[in-house]
């Protein structure tokens, strides 16, 4: 059975592609930029993109299952998820634990309510589905605090004591594999976290164990670290964070042991952090308030953003939506940093919020 891999290049969707290839499945990679995928020479990429339906329809042909991420606005999911069910037996969706009963996940966030209309569309049609929910990814210690400990090992950050269960994301995508070609699944509606519940300070104390490095944690106030990510990271983001971790202070993570029952075990926040010790103590591209950003597309560190689309599908990661059709029209195909700055300020976004996801700020 052949499968279609959306969002395929990727961190989640990369790894489930790997995942396939070692399965000896047959895998069709579906990415807007096929000469920017860098995928296996035995994966079939094919040019696609989510915000216009018609763009499936080779993509689908002969596809038994297909793996969706869904990343961009809602409008044109019924339209794709009609095709989705008109080509597909099976499809497997990443989605978020927003039916989870714990505080953590029980705060407003555009995203989940994005992902539950999905899921609705999806159940309306009778596919047979699985849903994958992962809890927090381990990978976000990249994102949040390896630019600190590069620099002078001390990391400022609000609710140290609030607690999750970080999960590979190698993990999520090896389950998200297995039920787009084992049996069994249907129905399936996953909840996937690490094996462990650690404080955000216990997980920076790992890193420091892992890797050889004296690192400080030191509390900020919610208000402090709104001011430390003024101008950089969107207010609403801020403070769905800030809300969720004070809603799960004072009690345990939800843990699931779904990743165990299905691959037979969970790798470990700590084992994580040893096989991306590196990026802890070298040199990186740096994304918002100066953290590792991954391109959508390749999956890889972006060292700077040179091209409009890149920058479009930031702007859309980011939930710009109207930014993101704006820099479509006003852009040109090459854009150096003053260029964003300038379409920053144009439109409200702050003038850091894009140069230093080029890797050019501190």
């Amino acid at each position: 059975m052949r499968v279609l891999v959306t969002g395929a290049s990727g961190r989640v969707g990369r790894a489930v592609v790997d995942s396939l290839i070692a399965a000896g499945v047959p895998v069709r990679a579906l990415t807007r930029r096929p000469e920017a995928a860098a995928l296996p020479a035995n994966v079939e990429v094919v040019t696609g993109d989510l915000t216009v339906p018609e763009s499936l329809d080779a993509a689908l042909r002969d596809v038994g299952a297909v793996f969706l991420v869904w990343t961009v606005p809602l409008a044109s999911a019924p339209a794709v998820v009609e095709r989705l069910a008109a080509r597909a037996r099976r499809v497997v969706f990443l989605s978020s634990p927003h039916q989870t009963p714990h505080p953590f996940f029980q705060q407003p966030n555009p995203m989940a309510v994005l992902h539950a209309d999905i899921e609705r569309l999806i159940a309306a049609t009778g596919l047979e589905s699985t849903i994958i929910r992962p809890g927090m990814f381990a990978s976000n210690a990249l994102f949040w605090w390896a630019p600190a400990i590069r620099a002078d090992g001390v990391v400022q950050w609000p609710y140290g004591a609030a607690e999750t269960a970080p999960v590979d994301d190698r993990d999520v995508a090896a389950v998200a594999a297995r039920t787009l070609y084992e049996d069994g699944h249907a129905g399936g509606d996953y909840v996937l976290t690490g094996p462990e519940s650690l404080s955000q300070a216990e997980q920076v104390g790992i890193i420091g164990d892992v890797t050889g490095r004296r690192i400080r944690f030191e509390e900020l106030t919610p208000d402090e670290f709104r001011s430390e990510t003024a101008g950089t990271w969107p207010r609403p983001v801020v403070d769905m964070l800030l809300d969720a971790w004070g809603a799960a202070m004072g009690r345990p993570a939800y843990v699931t042991a779904t990743v165990s029952d299905i691959l037979g075990s969970a790798r470990p926040f700590r084992q994580w952090v040893a096989d991306h010790a590196t990026a802890f103590t070298e040199g990186a591209g740096l994304g918002l308030g100066g953290r590792p950003v991954f391109d959508d597309e390749t999956g890889e560190v972006v060292p700077m953003a040179t091209s409009k689309q890149w920058v479009v599908d930031t702007l859309r990661h980011l939930g710009f939506t109207q930014a993101a059709e704006d820099a479509l029209r006003e852009l040109p195909e090459e854009i150096d940093a003053e260029q964003l700055r300038e379409f920053g300020d144009r439109h409200g976004i702050g003038s850091n919020m894009l140069t230093d996801r080029m890797g050019g700020s501190p």
